[in-house]
């Protein structure tokens, strides 16, 4: 008859396979882990209306590259 200190390992390590079991039938469980998602790259922000024009002319955006939009 085991004791209880074997008996316990016993139930121990069924336990332990039943949950190593469960664990390789979900999803994903034995794949890498996925990369870290890249950043998102964004342009430059377009001057207001009233901003002052970036191509340098003095004018207004709104009266100078932004007439074209």
């Amino acid at each position: 008859m085991p004791r209880d200190s074997e008996r316990s390992d016993q139930q121990y390590h069924k336990r332990r396979e039943r949950e190593e079991g469960h664990r390789r039938q979900l999803p994903g469980g034995d794949e890498e882990p996925l990369p870290p998602p890249a950043e998102t790259i964004r342009g430059e922000a377009k001057p207001k209306r009233n901003a002052p024009c970036p191509c340098g002319s003095g004018k207004k955006y709104k009266q100078c590259c932004g007439k074209k939009e």
